[in-house]
């Protein structure tokens, strides 16, 4: 297996120091008598269940590629750009605008546990684009040279209010009349492609939003940004039921979903967890392990169990607590992901521990229902898996985890 240099720790495991730590890192995992080999300290396995990135775009995989998207830690600017058109030209001040999409930074930080610093600046003047709205083909399929051609016509308009070189994405809205511009796509530079270079720095990324912004609301900025980290899309391009992967779960998915703090495995990804908060198998063993809830400070997040090159069950627990607190059912939820299944063809899948559960309107997918209970079990008889929920407390769950 190849060496990968340590994650930085996050601020959900910056609690655990000095003694405490030391404490967390020796008990974390429980030996089961008779039960084979037992992972004694994940800090020395948890790369043993990292999976590659085939594609080299966004994915579930551990290599992104830090030229062609950003990092997610620290502060990251945004300049926020108004624009309108000659076909829908803006009736109404830009504030408005700006304060509805005001909180996606208190929500950015809710989401990474303060590792992201989303810094927004309104650049408070309409910029009256070129073309008409309806020019642009913002269509679901957009090529990439249209939406930059988008993004290179308002970002030199703005140049005459604001500096672009000083922030690391552009946030472009148009004024509501402009119907045309229907959905709210990220844009992630090319680097085979000319792109917007302002002060001899080259814009990389972005969100152009759309219509689509006033149904999805402020998290939409969450679930664009994050495509700029290297995140794929949980819902289905194709299938007429788009959100029977993962349902409410993860942001990635459904944007307003009952819970839509990403998974566990995605906050590994990008580096919001630290590598001891992973418990990691990836060979025949058995392990016991309590998993914090996952939007919670500190403490052991998720269970991996790698079975393939590219494929991993792991298990979490999900309770309605923070951007969560709509959760249908808590409890231990278990997925499944490929690193080799690209963006829109379902790379992480949730489990369903009742597939014959009723739904609710709020929660319409059988998987929003799916969470283990302590004594229920899930299988994955191909690669010899199996995890249990042994008991379970208002702030996580335990559960014991055997590969065959």
């Amino acid at each position: 297996m190849r060496t990968l240099p340590r994650r930085p720790g996050s601020r959900r495991a910056a609690h655990l120091t000095g003694l405490a730590c030391a404490v967390a890192l020796l008990t974390a995992l429980v030996p089961l008598v008779g039960a084979g080999p037992v992972r004694a300290d994940r800090r020395d396995t948890s790369a043993q269940c990292v999976l590659p990135n085939p594609s080299g775009w966004t994915g579930e995989g551990e290599t992104t590629d830090y030229n062609q998207f950003q990092r997610p830690q620290g502060t990251r600017t945004a300049a926020m750009l108004f624009v309108d058109f000659p076909d829908a030209p803006a009736t109404e001040p830009t504030d408005a605008y700006s304060k509805f999409l005001a909180p996606a930074h208190d929500l950015m930080t809710q989401f990474s546990a303060g590792a992201v610093d989303l810094s927004i600046t309104p650049v408070n003047h309409w910029l009256h684009m070129p073309q008409d709205s309806s020019s642009y083909g913002f269509v679901r399929g957009i090529s990439w040279p249209q939406q930059a051609l988008y993004v290179k016509q308002a970002g030199e308009l703005a140049a005459q209010y604001v500096d672009l070189s000083k922030f690391d994405m552009v946030y472009i809205v148009p004024p509501k009349n402009a119907t045309a511009i229907t959905f709210s796509p990220a844009y992630v530079f090319d680097p085979k492609q000319p792109n917007l270079v302002v002060n001899g720095k080259e814009m990389k990324w972005g969100v152009t939003l759309g219509q689509d912004m006033y149904f999805w609301g402020p998290k939409v900025l969450v679930h664009e940004t994050s495509h700029t980290f290297g995140l794929p899309d949980l819902y289905s391009f194709t299938d007429a039921d788009v959100h029977h992967w993962v349902g409410g779960f993860d942001v990635m998915g459904n944007i307003n979903g009952d819970a839509p703090h990403h998974f566990g495995w995605e906050d590994w990804k990008i580096g919001w967890l630290a590598d001891s908060q992973v418990a990691c198998l990836d060979s025949p063993g058995k392990f016991s392990v309590r998993l914090n809830e996952v939007e919670s400070l500190g403490g052991t997040k998720i269970a991996v169990v790698r079975t393939g090159p590219t494929t991993a069950d792991v298990a979490e627990s999900r309770r309605p607590y923070g951007v969560d607190k709509g959760l249908c059912k808590s409890g231990v939820v278990i997925y499944q992901v490929d690193s080799s299944t690209i963006s829109g063809d379902g790379p992480i899948r949730v489990q369903d521990s009742s597939p014959d559960a009723p739904t609710t309107t709020a929660c319409d997918e059988p998987v929003d229902w799916g969470a283990y209970q302590p004594g229920q079990s899930f299988h994955d008889d191909a690669a010899g898996v199996t995890i249990t929920v042994v008991s379970a407390s208002s702030t996580g769950d335990v559960v014991t985890v055997t590969k065959s």
